[in-house]
This record gives C-alpha cells, sequence and structure tokens, in this order.
C-alpha cells in the first residue's frame, strides 16, 4: 500500500470512528452499580478494564464489520474491522470508567462521545472541572484535530492490529496489554479529579442510542467475570457477538 493510499484509508476509518462514537452502548454508574453489587469504584474500574481487554483480545470481525461499511479503498477487511471494533469496546471502557469515578463530562450524548473520543486518541482522562479538556464543539476545525489525533493514535498501535497476519495468539496478547496500558492512563487521571459516589448529584439516566452497535455476547456462567455486562444475565459487551454458552 502506497503512502498517499495508506493516509486515505486511515483517514476514512478516523471518519468511521468519529461517526459510530455516539453509536457506542454505555452503562451509567447506576447501571453499573445494580449489575456489580458490592463493588467499589476501584473494584468495579478493574472488573471493566477485564472485561475490556477480553474483549480487545478476542474481538472477531462482527463489530468491525458493523461499524465499517463500506471498507476503506486499498485497506484489508480483516484489519478495517480489526481496528474499528477495537475502537468501540476501548470508547465503551473510557465512558464507563468516567462513569465510574464520578467525572461524567457534561451535555448530551453526541457531546459527551467527542469527549470520549479526544480522550481515547490522547490516552487521558477528562477533567471536567478544565473545560480546555473538553472541546466538544465537533465544528469543522474540533473534527479535522480529532480525526488527526485518531490517524497517529491508529498509526501508532498499526502494528499492533493485525492478528490475522501475525498469529491470533500474539494479536490477542497485544491487543489485550494494549488496552490494559490505555485503562491505566486513564484511570491515573481521572483518580486526581474523581467524586467520591456519596458526593455525587443526582444524575440522569444516560440515553441510549438510536443504533446501538452489537457490543453484547452471552456468557451464559451468571457470574460473568469478564466485568463487562450484567451478572445476573450473563450479557456482557466483549464485543465478539459469540454465544459461549454449553
Amino acid at each position: 500500500m502506497s503512502g498517499s493510499r495508506a493516509r486515505a484509508a486511515l483517514g476514512h476509518l478516523a471518519d468511521r470512528i468519529i461517526e459510530i462514537a455516539p453509536r457506542v452502548p454505555v452503562r451509567d454508574l447506576a447501571t453499573l452499580r445494580r449489575q456489580f453489587p458490592g463493588l467499589g469504584p476501584e473494584q468495579l474500574a478493574d472488573r471493566l478494564v477485564a472485561g475490556a481487554a477480553n474483549g480487545t483480545s478476542t474481538i472477531g470481525a462482527g463489530v468491525g464489520a458493523a461499524a465499517m461499511l463500506p471498507v476503506p479503498p486499498a485497506m484489508p477487511t480483516e484489519l478495517a474491522a480489526e481496528i474499528t471494533g477495537v475502537a468501540a469496546i476501548e470508547l465503551k471502557l473510557i465512558a464507563e470508567l468516567h462513569e465510574v469515578y464520578g467525572v461524567r463530562p457534561p451535555g448530551n450524548l453526541k457531546v459527551r462521545s467527542t469527549a470520549y473520543l479526544s480522550s481515547w486518541s490522547g490516552e487521558r482522562g477528562i477533567d471536567v472541572m478544565k473545560p480546555s479538556t473538553i472541546d466538544t464543539a465537533l465544528g469543522g476545525h474540533m473534527k479535522r484535530r480529532l480525526r488527526q489525533q485518531i490517524m497517529k493514535r491508529m498509526v501508532r498501535d498499526l502494528p499492533n492490529l493485525m492478528p490475522f497476519l501475525v498469529g491470533a495468539a500474539v494479536g490477542a496478547a497485544v491487543n489485550r496489554r494494549d488496552t490494559k496500558k490505555l485503562a491505566a492512563r486513564v484511570r491515573a487521571d481521572l483518580r486526581k479529579v474523581q467524586v467520591p459516589w456519596d458526593e455525587l448529584p443526582a444524575l440522569p439516566p444516560l440515553e441510549t442510542p438510536e443504533k446501538p452497535l452489537p457490543l453484547t455476547e452471552t456468557t451464559g456462567t451468571g457470574d460473568d467475570t469478564a466485568g463487562t455486562g450484567d451478572a445476573e444475565t450473563g450479557d456482557d459487551t466483549t464485543g465478539t457477538g459469540k454465544d459461549r454458552r454449553p
């Protein structure tokens, strides 16, 4: 793939990620606490990270294909699906970590999605007390800047997003490691501005996306050790779209 075609493909992917961000289903704090009773913020965050890392390590074409149509020119279908699928799972993780640490960005679904995109591409948490960290007006300048940030992030991660080329086991291990590194950076930032649960004002439930991405699978364990879903139903969000019940 030539340099210009590669840039065009990455730009196309960046635009797709911007478009799918508002479709990522996110659970609010009340839902998470209800699904994981008895856990404190750090324990709950650990569960979310473990689930997301498991999701990005096992992701197939399911989520990515739903998010990635048509496939960018000059890019293998599998790679396009992998990149968008990993991005969707990590965006969900970042959004739910902000809920757990009591720092939900202000604004509606689209505004928050833009903030989470910025957090994901910059690998940093959002400080809701500093408006400069929440550049949510997705105008022409912001969209161009966000697009450039996402492209840089993808270029940095590109060698790690080819399990179908380097072997599934290697790709899984790399994806899991990188998701955990991303989460560690974001959590370090969020701890600095964390609001204890008993000091949080009453927050409205999060809106449901109009066309949510299919980020659910059924574990059937009733325990949800992956930490991504409902402990009662076994519904989680690893993004593989597989039913692992016997």
